[in-house]
């Protein structure tokens, strides 16, 4: 398959191909909504072609990406070549997250996880999308359970995800003591019903103090400088 190459909103740039998810909406915002603190330790969960880790790449941040599937992760650090710039691109399922990282190694989990059930009607097109899309290699209770292993106890997470499946995230990061303290909906426009939803959650400490932040829309010059135009 031919490659392309895509120019980031930070000016890094990402390899693609047409076998694998593209550079879409969702990493971008979510990239914008994750806040790591100065030098903190990131993952990005289930990383695919890397675009997330590439997105919210800064030199002071030590940023490790895990992904299941071989031919994405070439891409990815391909692309890391490419930028000449410091990111760790593993191969490992994250089920297995156990015999991958030490307990509490991470400072700040990134993860765009899969969005639908395996039962869901709407397919990807292709095995490569529908490993990324659908709970066919992993489930949303499995990327929780990954995310509070890695993490350490004040340690922080960020999702995006479909707002009619917030529950199932919300239930799945609350049975492994990770509190959402940050939520933020996206929307085509003020009419709109939301399309996306953001969520920062914290490792421990108490369910009070959610913060919902005001709606992010599409068509707002906020949308607007997050892509840099």
């Amino acid at each position: 398959m031919p490659q392309t190459i895509e120019t980031l909103p930070n000016g890094l740039t990402l390899r693609q191909d047409d076998r694998f998810f593209k550079l879409g909406q969702d990493s971008v915002l979510l990239s914008s909504f994750a806040k790591p603190r100065r030098n903190a330790k990131v993952l990005d969960l289930g990383c695919g072609t890397g675009a997330l880790a590439l997105l919210i790449y800064r030199p002071d941040l030590t940023i490790t990406g895990l992904e299941l599937q071989p031919e994405p992760l070439e891409l990815f650090r391909a692309s890391i070549a490419d930028n000449g710039v410091d990111i760790t691109a593993v191969q490992g399922d994250l089920r297995a997250i156990r015999t991958i990282f030490p307990h509490g190694s991470m400072d700040y989990v990134i993860c765009n996880p899969p969005y639908f059930d395996r039962t869901a009607g709407k397919s990807a097109p292709s095995p490569e999308k529908r490993t990324a899309r659908q709970e066919g290699t992993c489930t949303v209770e499995e990327v929780a359970v990954a995310t509070s292993f890695v993490l350490h106890t004040g340690g922080k997470a960020a999702f995006v995800f479909r707002p009619e499946r917030l529950w199932v995230l919300l239930q799945a990061l609350d049975r492994v003591r990770l509190v959402p303290k940050r939520l933020r909906f996206v929307h085509q426009n003020a009419a709109a019903a939301p399309s996306a939803v953001l969520v920062e959650c914290r490792k421990g400490g108490s369910p009070e103090g959610l913060n919902v932040e005001p709606p992010l829309l599409v068509d707002s010059e906020e949308y607007q400088r997050i892509y840099g135009k």
